[in-house]
């Protein structure tokens, strides 16, 4: 029961990660946009086109209000993500500890192996847990190349 809520809590780590470079991504987009519309306001403004300066700096105020949510949402995501990885390494050397599996100060150290006959039941559920995550990055891939393909088909008309 232990190592499923350990394995359950791997994979909330992940998600945590995930959702954290999600944000992180939007906020680098989110940056690049303000530059842009900056950028064009100055332009425009260069060449006195009034209506441009406007439309730019109501997007500009717009961008800088987004960015003000989402560095808030990383820095918590950050730290929900450093609580997760706090609580899994105590259940990972908790679960040592109990299971007589070697030195419980020593750090969790990320399982990259594949399963073999000695592997510990805990080791393998993570193992076979990274595989099907694997497996599932290769067919969201594959899939976003079939649509780019077919998207390009359609484009030139095939």
């Amino acid at each position: 029961m232990m190592r499923e809520a350990l394995v359950d809590a791997k994979v909330g780590l992940s998600q945590s990660r995930a959702a954290r470079d999600a944000v992180r991504a939007q906020l680098e987009r989110e940056r690049t946009e303000l530059a842009t519309v900056r950028r064009r306001g100055q332009l425009a403004q260069g060449i006195n086109d009034a209506e441009t300066v406007r439309l730019a700096r109501e997007y500009e105020g717009r961008h800088t209000e987004r960015i003000a949510v989402l560095e808030k949402k990383l820095a918590a995501l950050e730290q929900e993500a450093a609580l997760v990885e706090r609580e899994t390494a105590e259940m990972t050397a908790q679960l040592k500890r109990l299971t007589g599996m070697g030195d419980a100060a020593a750090p969790p150290a990320p399982d990259t192996s594949t399963p073999d006959a000695g592997e510990s039941p805990e080791a393998s559920d993570l193992s076979e847990l990274d595989a099907l995550r694997r497996t599932a990055e290769r067919s969201a891939r594959d899939a976003d190349a079939d649509r780019r393909l077919a998207d390009l088909k359609r484009r030139m008309g095939k």
